[in-house]
């Protein structure tokens, strides 16, 4: 049985496939949810709360999905594609995880209004980090980026040769090492970008084939470094 606070986010989301955020109301929000205004405010404390903490609900869903994908036995090559289409899909299905993902807001959603003061917080922890704000688009990219390149580096089928002690190792092993690290950054980051360009400008195909492309060919260029960062308040669950 879901939580008040759960019912209440199912009950807004419902409610946005008919209206826009400013015509939703918190005491229809409430009544859909089967609980009382005050329980609404009491868990969000306003309308912008519920925003929030909306939109922290589809980042860390997104996320959690990524991480799934990424825990698949599969090679490198299939759990970055994996991924890549499996959020076109949801993106497509989700327009606040769409928004989330491209930063493009319309008035029918709630755009995440300012992150609250940290002098400004709630009695209820997970609004606290909904206030906190959820990650910005690059924040996403960057999340996502490293989450896949953490994945694949701890695939035991990469483990072995490559996991000599450190000991023995050389001015040019750790070469070695810093350079196939920052492959694989770009590689994984190579990969969510597509993933983001086809749903912002759908081709033909699925962006498999696009991806699977990407992060099996020879690499002709320089790496430089990977595109995006985290911003300290993006936030890792």
């Amino acid at each position: 049985m879901p939580t008040a606070r759960e019912a209440l986010l199912r009950s807004a989301l419902a409610a946005l496939a008919d209206l826009p955020w400013s015509a939703i109301r918190m005491v229809d929000v409430a009544s859909g949810a089967g609980v009382s205004r005050q329980t609404l405010y009491n868990e969000f404390g306003s309308k912008d709360g519920l925003a929030r903490a909306l939109t922290r609900r589809e980042a860390d869903r997104y996320l959690h999905g990524v991480e799934r994908l990424l825990g698949e036995r599969a090679d490198a090559a299939d759990r970055l594609v994996a991924v890549a289409e499996w959020t076109v899909g949801e993106a497509r299905a989700r327009p606040l995880l769409r928004a989330l993902l491209t930063g493009c807001w319309g008035e029918w959603l709630p755009a995440p209004p300012p992150a609250r003061a940290a002098t400004a917080t709630s009695a209820v922890p997970a609004q606290r980090r909904a206030d906190a704000g959820p990650p910005g688009t690059a924040d996403l990219v960057a999340l996502v980026r490293d989450r896949s390149a953490a994945a694949l580096r701890q695939d035991p089928r990469d483990h072995g040769s490559r996991d000599h002690s450190q000991r023995d190792a050389g001015p040019r092993d750790h070469a070695q090492r810093d350079h196939d690290r920052d492959e694989l950054l770009y590689r994984c980051e190579l990969a969510v970008r597509l993933a983001l360009a086809h749903l912002i400008a759908p081709g033909a195909e699925s962006v498999g084939p696009l991806v699977r492309t990407a992060v099996t060919a020879p690499l002709r260029a320089p790496l430089r470094a990977p595109l995006s960062a985290p911003s300290p308040r993006a936030g890792a669950r």
